[in-house]
């Protein structure tokens, strides 16, 4: 019977040598012989509780004994019994003398008494916590006495140990024994090793040794007895030193009273079963119980009832002892999310808890399980953390937002919610600067690049003004290639003034990244266009752009002029104060309609179209012409060419292609730039501006060019492609006579240079090489030269060497065989 114990104790380790942990410093007290230490894994340093038992001999009874508990551990199994690990029994020499010892290892605890100390609760706090260990021990002993029929006799706070998370668990086995209640003719006794407990924790039979009256009374007589004095140490802070002590009721709280009583009922048969305590006491019906029991049947409840409880738990988190919340509820709260059982508003609730968390404890308590949840379907989950990206994004480090946060919060870009794609954008405030380069210019530009055309106006303007904000996150070749394209090409022409606006601010946020001449033969041209623009907030934003980038260019002048030309073109300082974040713009969600529908808050800036002109000095041909703009947004990048540089077939992020064009089949014969469709009005022609709106509304007489014989012949000569335009802008120019020879409706006018392809009519073909006078040209002496484009203008919209009047409304023009 000894080898066989022996064997059981020392199944899971041959000796001392072989005890895979490392032993550390004892606590202060532990339950009966044995000695509590803490100790580590020497695999992983995880922290364990080692339990330590010496005899001089084999024999020794508390050897005996101690092997029985060893035994009871490792079979018994319950959440709220102490977790065993591993167990060994090792023999070393002490002088002349054999030392035997029992070491059992299990989860990493702590003794009650020194665990309540190191808490130092008081009042209501101190009791919700007493009432949530007493009813976890409550239902260890009710398992225990009404499941396994077994009877753990010397309930005590020394055989209560407190694991990190708080919880009260219940060891010390070495008494354990089966109950006895069949056999009650028997006259030994039931509990082998009741020698172990201390007289003062005895009840009356059992001090006697009144075996008969034990195996007569029911099996939790024994423990009941035990829990009562757990109660009176619990509430006493004392020790229990003699039996009637526990009469002293003063500690007790009131509601606990009866049933305390109870429990030291001096009948065994009248005692109160730990299981009815757990059912019946009001005692435990408090905040942290029911909070706890909630969160540990989880599963059972439904969607309605997890909804309720989550929303008031942040408030309801603040009442509770911010220990409890920290050790407790935050690993519970973070493992029903990980897993699934816990709905959206648990996040807000995890977020809100862990806020008074270390540095260091927010990093292993908090942020792993916010790294899984970004992998989660729920689109419930992904709003709910991308909402709340600021409390936590600055914590995560750059490598585990590159590879495991980024790829999952991408696929925002492209879901079908608006919602979640604006939350995605702007959750990249905080995830940008953490990317790397071949992420940003690889992944995050093509969706930017994408938003920039999206269906939600706010989504538009929030890219732009994102955009100018992780500009300092690009790198040089990056932001030459992206910046002015995203904000001249795309947000400076977007139907919505806000995301015009946006655009203007954008550039002057970055206006330190852009050379004196990218600010004068790009962007002032496009801001300037902006002070005549029906928005009023808009023309103010232009205004300030306008003079804040010629201080520029007069700084880049300035330097030139003292001969410093090396330094002047680049790294041209931005004035104090551009450089600070953008504020975001209205949200998505305050525009409910389609497209179609938000188009007509903005229809004030559609129906006004923006003429301007500009000279061209390299221009080849002595002709001029003025071309309508229409600030528009289009998801057609041919359409959003802003110029065309030197080709960039590397880039890859979405705006190279507004560089290099998209349809490779009209290179051959047309440019895909804006810079062709808009050149700028002379201010200096605007005086006769009220004669040219008169002439507009009156029938226009065209001359009949002639097409040039010297020019490519081409079907498609329109050079713009197919797309309505909008009514032709009001221009500046001197009165002059016009001969009228066919009625045009001014609404049919809308962009005749870029409609699309042109029918064919009964009128003759325009020959641009014609021998018509300049007189015949009434429009010529208004306009500007036209722009040099580096192509041939397509035919029906360029001229030969005699000038040819420009039209006024829609028209539709017959292209001949002898003059195409």
């Amino acid at each position: 019977m000894l080898k066989f114990l022996k064997g059981v104790v020392a199944g899971s380790g041959a000796g001392l040598k072989d005890l895979p942990y490392n032993i550390g410093e004892p606590y202060s007290s532990a339950w009966g012989s044995w000695v509590h230490h803490r100790g580590t894994s020497k695999d992983d340093g995880a922290p364990v509780s080692i339990f330590s038992l010496s005899g001089s001999n084999a024999n020794d009874g508390h050897l005996v004994a101690g092997r029985n508990g060893v035994k009871r551990l490792r079979t018994v199994r319950h959440p709220n019994i102490l977790s065993f690990l591993h167990s060994t029994e090792a023999e070393t020499l002490d002088g002349n003398s054999t030392k035997v010892t029992i070491y059992i290892v299990t989860e990493p605890v702590m003794p009650l008494a020194e665990k309540i100390k190191e808490l130092g609760l008081e009042g209501s706090q101190r009791d919700e916590y007493f009432a949530w260990g007493l009813h976890r021990i409550a239902k260890a002993v009710s398992f225990l006495n009404n499941d396994c029929k077994l009877v753990h006799g010397n309930v005590c706070m020394a055989s209560v140990v407190v694991t990190q998370t708080l919880d009260w668990k219940l060891h010390a086995f070495d008494v354990l024994s089966e109950f006895d209640g069949n056999n009650e003719a028997s006259t030994g006794p039931m509990l082998q090793y009741e020698w172990l407990i201390g007289s003062q924790y005895k009840p009356m039979e059992l001090s006697k040794s009144d075996w008969s009256a034990i195996r007569k009374s029911p099996p939790w007589a024994i423990d009941s007895w035990g829990l009562g004095c757990l109660i009176y140490e619990l509430f006493s802070g004392l020790k229990l030193s003699r039996t009637e002590e526990l009469r002293n009721t003063a500690s007790i709280p009131k509601s606990l009273l009866q049933d305390y009583q109870r429990l030291l009922s001096s009948m065994p048969s009248r005692r109160l079963n730990s299981s009815k305590i757990l059912e019946n006491s009001e005692y435990f019906q408090n905040k942290l119980v029911e909070t706890i029991q909630f969160m540990e049947i989880l599963n059972l409840k439904d969607s309605v009832e997890k909804d309720n409880f989550f929303r008031k738990l942040p408030n309801l988190a603040d009442q509770l002892p911010r220990q409890i919340v920290q050790k407790k509820l935050l690993p519970l709260l973070a493992s029903a999310l990980e897993f699934g059982s816990a709905t959206a508003p648990a996040l807000t609730a995890l977020l809100k808890m862990g806020s008074c968390l270390s540095a260091e404890e927010y990093g292993l308590k908090i942020l792993p399980t916010i790294v899984k949840l970004f992998a989660s379907n729920d689109r419930a989950i992904r709003v709910g953390l991308l909402q709340h990206i600021e409390q936590y994004g600055e914590s995560l480090s750059a490598q585990i937002v590159d590879e495991q946060v980024y790829p999952h919060v991408a696929n925002g870009f492209s879901d079908t919610s608006a919602f979640l794609r604006e939350l995605t954008l702007k959750s990249m405030l905080v995830l940008a600067p953490k990317l790397s380069q071949r992420t940003i210019a690889g992944s995050l530009l093509k969706f930017l690049s994408k938003l920039q055309v999206d269906e939600e106006p706010a989504i538009r303007t929030n890219t732009t003004i994102l955009l100018g904000n992780i500009a300092s996150h690009l790198n040089d070749g990056t932001r030459k290639r992206v910046l002015i394209n995203a904000f001249t090409v795309r947000a400076l022409r977007d139907t919505f003034s806000p995301a015009r606006g946006a655009g203007i601010m954008a550039l002057s946020a970055t206006s330190s990244y852009y050379d004196a001449t990218e600010i004068a033969t790009r962007i002032l041209p496009n801001v300037v266009v902006l002070t005549i623009d029906p928005d009023s907030d808009v023309r103010s934003k232009a205004f300030e752009a306008v003079e804040q980038f010629l201080h520029l260019v007069k700084q880049y002048h300035e330097k030139t002029t003292s001969g410093d030309a090396t330094s002047a073109g680049i790294g041209i300082s931005s004035i104090p104060g551009n450089a600070s974040l953008l504020g975001w713009a209205m949200s998505s969600l305050t525009l409910k309609g389609k497209p179609s529908e938000q188009s007509s808050i903005t229809s004030s800036s559609t129906t006004a179209p923006l003429a301007s002109s500009i000279s061209n000095t390299s221009s080849v041909t002595n002709d001029a012409s003025i071309t309508p703009v229409r600030v528009t947004s289009r998801t057609d990048l041919t359409d959003l060419a802003d110029e065309l540089p030197p080709p960039s077939p590397t880039s890859t992020d979405g705006w190279g292609e507004l560089e290099n064009g998209i349809n490779g089949d009209l290179e051959s014969d047309t440019k895909d730039g804006w810079d062709d469709i808009e050149p700028l009005e002379d201010p200096k022609q605007s005086a006769a501006l009220a004669n040219i709106q008169a002439a507009q509304k009156r029938p226009v007489s065209l001359p009949k060019p002639q097409v040039s014989n010297s020019r490519p012949k081409s079907t498609d000569g329109d050079l713009w492609g197919s797309s309505v335009a909008d009514p032709a802008p009001k221009s500046t120019s001197r009165n002059s006579n016009l001969k009228t020879s066919r009625v045009v409706e001014e609404e049919d006018d809308p962009w005749g240079a870029i409609a699309a392809p042109v029918p064919k009519s009964s009128s003759k073909a325009m020959n641009l090489k014609g021998s018509g006078s300049a007189d015949d040209d009434l429009w010529a002496s208004i306009a500007a030269p036209a722009p040099t484009t580096g192509h041939k203008p397509s035919v029906g919209r360029g001229r030969g060497n005699k000038a040819a009047a420009p039209r006024l409304g829609a028209q539709r023009i017959n292209r001949t065989s002898s003059g195409v």
